[in-house]
C-alpha cells in the first residue's frame, strides 16, 4: 500500500477514550489546568503514570502527589505527549499479528524511553520528558505495520528472524514501505515537532541522516541510538551480553562516560524499568547487574559452529599418509593444504597462514623438529596450533619436541580418533584465540575513539555553547600564557573587555531567544573585526575578552574602534523589527603598576565601566592609573 493510501487508513495506531479528550484540551489555547487535571484524574492509570514521571529522577524538587502539580510541572505540551505514548500503550498490549511479540515491543520500547530520559538529563541535548516519548514511539512503525498487515506482517517478521534478509529490506518488498517511514507519518500525526521526529526515523540507521555532526538534531540522533542499544540488553539472550556491552562501553565513552558510570546508570534504568513495568502492564527480563552482563560467556554454540571451519597444513613425505589425513579432515570440514617437507611447508604457511599445522617428525630436506623451531621464529607462525605426528614417545624425545614448539602429538600408526580429539583441543584454542584477538581489536578501537572523544570532551569544556568561542576558562588560559610570553620575551599584551549595552533591556523586551541571537551576532562582529593574532573569548552574560599579544596601546585602540562601529552597524530582525546594538570597550596594557594577570582585567574592568559612564558605545583605556576616554575613536 503506497505511503498516501496508509495515511487514509482508520487503522493506524491512535489515542481513543480520555486520552484522545486529555490531548485535544491540551491543544487549546483557552484550556484550563483544572481542566486537564480532572480528565487525567479520571483514569487512575493515567493519573499515576503522570505521577510518575514528574516524580521522576528527570525533575528533581520534592515529591508531588497531587496531579493538578504533576501536570505544571511537565507542562501542557509534555502532558499531551506522554499521554499519547501511554494510551497506545495501554491500546495494543495484544493483535491480529500473530509474529509480532506486542509486551516484548513495549518492553523493549519502555527502556529506551526511560534510557533516553536518563541520557537527555546528563547530556542536556533536549527535553527528558520529551526524549522519553520519543523513546516509547520510536518504532511505532513497526507497531503500525503490525497493525494493518498483520498476516503480511507476520511472514516479513518470520523471515528476518530465519535470516532471510533486514526486516525493514523485507518490509519494502512486501509492503512498499518500512516501519521507518511509517514511524516518520505517524509521528507527523500526533504532532511531534519535526526537529524531535526527524532524528527518532534516523536513530537505526544514523549514518544515513546527514546531520551535521555538534548539531543538536546529531546529537538526539545518537542519544536515541546509545538509547536503542542499551534497550536491546532486555532482548538479547545472555550469549550477546558480551558483545553488546562491550559495543555500548565505546559509545558511553563517545559521551564522556567511563565504564563504571556506564554501569551505575544502566542499572539504574533498569530498576526504573522494573517499576514501570507494572504501571504499563508489560513483562521485563530480570537483567543481572551490567558488570556481571559485560562478563557472560559467549554461546557454547559459536564454538561448535567453527569447529569444523579450520585452515590445516599437512607436512608428510608420505603420500599414503598426506591421502588418509586429508579425507579424514574433509570429512571433518576443515580445509586441508599439504606439504612433502618442512621447508615446502615453511613457503606454503607464508601464504595459506594455517591456523593447525599437522607435521610428521622424521622427513628429508628439513625435519618436523626443524620446521616448528623455524615456524616459531616468525612473527606469524607463533600462534598457529603445532600437532606432531611421531612413533617414538619417550621423554626425551617428547621434551625436545615441546621446547621445539610443538603444543600437541599424536603418536603413530595414526588412530583416527585421537587425531579427532587433538583436532577438538585445536579448535578450541583458536577459538580462544580469535575471541582474544577481536577482543584486543575492540579494546583498540575503543582506545582511539575514547582519545577522539576526550580531544572533544576538552574542546567542548573550554568553548561557550551558544557563541562557539573559546569560553571563559579558555580565555583567562590564553591570557595567562600569552603575560609568560611576554614576560620571556619583554614584548607587549594588551587586554579588551566588551560588553554589549544594554543588554537586559533586549532581553526583557524580546526575550531570551533574541537575547541569545543578540550575543552570537556579536559574537561573529567581534571575531570578524579582531586582528589576526587577537584570541577573542566570551566570559559570561554579554561580556568578551581579548587578548592582544605583541601589541600596544596604539593598534589595539584602532582595533578596538572597528569593532564598536562593526557591531553598531548589525541590524538584528525580529518580528519585522531591526533591532540596533552597540558595545562598550575597556582596555589595558601590561605596565609596571600591573602586577598579573588579574590586575590587567581589572584595569580593562575599569576602563570599561568609564565607557558605560560616559554614555555607553564608545572605547575607553586605563593607563597610568587613570581611565580616559577620548572623545574621537582613532581614525581607521
Amino acid at each position: 500500500m503506497p505511503m498516501q493510501e496508509l495515511g487514509q487508513s482508520n487503522k493506524l495506531p491512535s489515542p481513543k477514550g480520555v486520552a484522545l479528550a486529555i490531548i485535544e484540551a491540551c491543544r487549546r489555547d483557552d484550556v484550563d489546568i483544572s481542566e486537564v487535571a480532572r480528565l487525567v484524574q479520571s483514569d487512575p492509570a493515567m493519573s499515576g503514570r503522570v505521577l510518575r514521571l514528574a516524580n521522576s529522577a528527570a525533575h528533581a524538587g520534592r515529591p508531588l502527589v497531587s496531579v493538578r502539580e504533576a501536570i505544571l510541572r511537565l507542562g501542557l505540551a509534555t502532558v499531551r505527549q506522554v499521554t499519547l505514548g501511554f494510551s497506545l500503550v495501554d491500546q495494543h498490549l495484544n493483535g491480529p499479528c500473530e509474529e509480532f511479540d506486542y509486551p516484548a515491543f513495549w518492553s523493549h520500547s519502555l527502556l529506551m524511553a526511560l534510557t533516553a530520559q536518563e541520557l537527555a538529563t546528563r547530556s542536556r541535548a533536549g527535553q527528558p520528558d520529551e526524549l522519553f516519548v520519543c523513546g516509547l514511539l520510536a518504532r511505532i512503525g513497526c507497531l503500525g505495520l503490525a497493525t494493518i498487515y498483520p498476516s503480511e506482517y507476520s511472514h516479513a517478521l518470520r523471515t528476518a528472524r530465519q535470516g532471510g534478509a533486514s526486516l525493514p529490506a523485507l518490509e519494502r518488498q512486501l509492503l512498499h514501505t518500512d516501519h521507518n517511514e511509517v514511524t516518520a507519518q505517524l509521528l507527523g500525526h500526533y504532532g511531534i515537532p519535526l526537529a524531535l521526529a526527524e532524528p527518532v526515523c534516523y536513530h537505526e540507521r544514523p549514518g544515513e541522516s546527514g546531520f551535521t555532526e555538534g548539531s543538536r538534531p546529531y546529537q538526539l540522533l545518537h542519544l536515541l541510538f546509545l538509547a536503542r542499544r542499551v534497550a536491546d540488553l532486555g532482548l538479547e539472550s545472555p550469549a550477546q551480553w558480551s558483545a553488546l556491552t562491550s559495543e555500548l562501553m565505546l559509545l558511553g565513552g563517545k559521551i564522556g562516560l567511563d565504564a563504571g558510570d556506564l554501569g551505575e546508570m544502566i542499572d539504574r534504568i533498569v530498576a526504573d524499568w522494573r517499576d514501570w513495568s507494572t504501571l504499563f502492564r508489560v513483562p521485563v527480563r530480570d537483567l543481572p547487574p551490567f558488570e556481571k552482563m559485560t562478563k557472560a560467556p559467549a554461546d557454547a554454540r559459536d564454538d561448535d559452529s567453527k569447529a569444523y571451519s579450520l585452515r590445516v597444513l599437512l607436512v608428510d613425505d608420505e603420500p599414503t599418509n598426506r591421502v588418509l589425513l586429508e579425507g579424514v579432515l574433509a570429512h571433518l570440514g576443515h580445509q586441508a593444504h599439504s606439504a612433502a617437507n618442512g621447508r615446502e611447508a615453511l613457503v606454503m604457511a607464508l601464504d595459506v597462514l594455517p591456523q593447525v599445522v599437522v607435521t610428521d617428525w622424521i622427513m628429508p630436506v628439513m625435519d618436523g623438529i626443524e620446521f616448528c623451531r623455524a615456524l616459531r621464529s616468525t612473527e606469524w607462525g607463533q600462534t598457529m596450533y603445532v600437532i606432531m605426528l611421531t612413533g617414538v614417545e619417550t621423554d626425551e624425545k617428547l621434551i625436545e619436541a615441546f621446547e621445539a614448539g610443538v603444543d600437541d602429538y599424536v603418536t603413530k600408526p595414526i588412530n583416527v580418533r585421537a587425531l579427532k580429539a587433538r583436532l577438538r583441543a585445536a579448535t578450541h584454542y583458536v577459538n580462544l584465540l580469535e575471541a582474544w584477538e577481536r577482543d584486543r581489536a575492540r579494546l583498540t578501537q575503543f582506545a582511539a575513539e575514547l582519545a577522539v572523544t576526550n580531544r572533544k570532551l576538552e574542546h567542548s569544556a573550554l568553548t561557550d555553547t551558544l557563541t562557539r568561542l573559546p569560553n571563559r576558562r579558555a580565555g583567562m588560559k590564553a591570557l595567562a600564557a600569552a603575560w609568560s610570553a611576554a614576560d620571556r620575551g619583554g614584548q607587549p599584551l594588551t587586554a579588551m573587555v566588551i560588553d554589549v549595552d544594554r543588554f537586559k533591556s533586549i532581553n526583557d523586551t524580546y526575550g531570551h531567544a533574541v537575547g541569545d541571537q543578540v550575543l552570537i551576532e556579536v559574537s561573529a562582529a567581534i571575531r570578524r573585526a579582531a586582528r589576526t593574532d587577537d584570541h577573542v573569548s566570551r566570559m559570561g552574560g554579554e561580556e568578551f575578552l581579548v587578548v592582544c599579544r605583541n601589541a600596544d596601546s596604539q593598534p589595539v585602540l584602532v582595533a578596538a574602534e572597528r569593532m564598536r562601529q562593526t557591531v553598531r552597524s548589525l541590524e538584528i530582525q525580529h518580528g519585522g523589527k531591526s533591532i540596533g546594538v552597540t558595545v562598550s570597550i575597556g582596555i589595558a596594557g601590561r605596565e609596571t603598576a600591573i602586577p598579573d594577570v588579574d590586575a590587567l582585567v581589572i584595569a580593562a574592568d575599569r576602563a570599561l565601566y568609564a565607557a558605560k559612564d560616559a554614555g555607553r558605545d564608545r572605547v575607553c583605556i586605563t593607563t597610568g592609573g587613570q581611565s580616559i576616554c577620548p572623545s574621537d575613536g582613532p581614525q581607521l
